[in-house]
């Protein structure tokens, strides 16, 4: 198989088992009890163990060189904090009110708005497909929220506005620890801050006592999402954009709400409308539209992770 072919295929699989993760935690917390605040606490502790194990196979005691200076410390932190635990928090409290396909595609949105922050701060005008991303990207929002009518809302305040907050946190997810991924990769820089979000959180929540209703199933939900959805997601995915390039690989990426929503129809029964599939597809072209010139856009070259995503 060509390296070309393997980059896809491992972009895709490792995709798909992000959107397997958004729909195992939609079964933990509409059917097993469980809040969103404890399920991403122990997600982070347990992944970003996970994660440094891996590292430290590899760079033995290398692994502790990004705690050596203060500047390296701090953004960490912002990291763990406002990154990933934001950006897990708001994507697990999105599925709790509504589903993992609509909290999945929701997140979606962040490519849109890094292109908008980035065009902002650049002070330079959209392209025309980038324009068109954004019409494309308020009209899916509206479609999913309302169901076309302007009288309802067709799901919760809660679920839209932590669906939107998810989005947000992605945007400072790609964007704030750049200068820590570049100078110490992105498996080193994400399991420490995984562990240390989870340890945040653990201070509030109390990952230890024990909530829910625990089976085999449950505990076989909760390995999926830290196992396959984490670890194995993201080794497959970095590596994958690593051999096909960012551009590609974003796009590729629209597996993972695809599989989201067919498991969460499929396997938890959830029930979509008309207008939902129209306003999935209008998100999930927003990432064509980005990729739809000479070189990178700005806003594709995001790399999209669900850290869950």
């Amino acid at each position: 198989m060509s390296q070309y072919k393997s980059g896809v295929l491992f972009t895709v699989v490792g995709a798909l088992l992000w959107g397997i993760s958004g729909t195992s935690g939609q079964f933990l917390l509409q059917q097993r009890g469980l809040t969103s605040s404890w399920l991403v606490a122990v997600r982070m502790l347990m992944a970003g163990l996970i994660l440094l194990v891996l590292c430290y196979k590899k760079e033995k005691g290398a692994v502790f060189r990004v705690w050596r200076e203060k500047r390296d410390r701090r953004d960490l932190f912002l990291f763990a904090a406002f990154g990933l635990s934001f950006c897990q928090y708001t994507y697990f409290a999105t599925i709790s009110h509504s589903n993992a396909g609509t909290a999945t595609v929701l997140q979606f949105l962040a490519p849109v708005l890094i292109m908008v922050y980035l065009s902002v701060k650049n002070r330079k005008l959209p392209r025309p497909a980038e324009m068109a991303a954004i019409v494309f990207a308020v009209a899916g929002i509206f479609l999913l929220a309302t169901h076309g009518r302007l009288d309802s809302l067709a799901i919760s305040q809660k679920a839209l506005m932590y669906g939107l907050l998810s989005a947000v946190s992605v945007v400072i997810y790609n964007l704030q620890p750049a200068r820590l991924i570049k100078t110490y990769g992105t498996l080193l820089a994400l399991g420490w801050g995984m562990l240390l979000g989870g340890v945040l959180l653990s201070l509030v929540y109390r990952p230890w006592r024990i909530i829910g209703t625990w089976d085999a199933a449950a505990f076989a939900a909760l390995l999926v999402i830290i196992l396959l959805g984490t670890v194995i997601s993201f080794s497959l995915y970095l590596e994958g954009v690593h051999r096909i390039g960012a551009t590609v690989g974003s796009m590729l990426s629209s597996a993972e709400p695809l599989s989201a929503t067919f498991l969460s129809v499929f396997w938890l029964g959830t029930s979509l409308h008309w207008t939902d599939l129209l306003g999935i597809a209008l998100i999930l072209s927003t990432v064509f539209l980005l990729t739809l010139k000479s070189k990178p856009v700005h806003a594709s070259e995001a790399i999209h992770t669900e850290p869950n995503s």
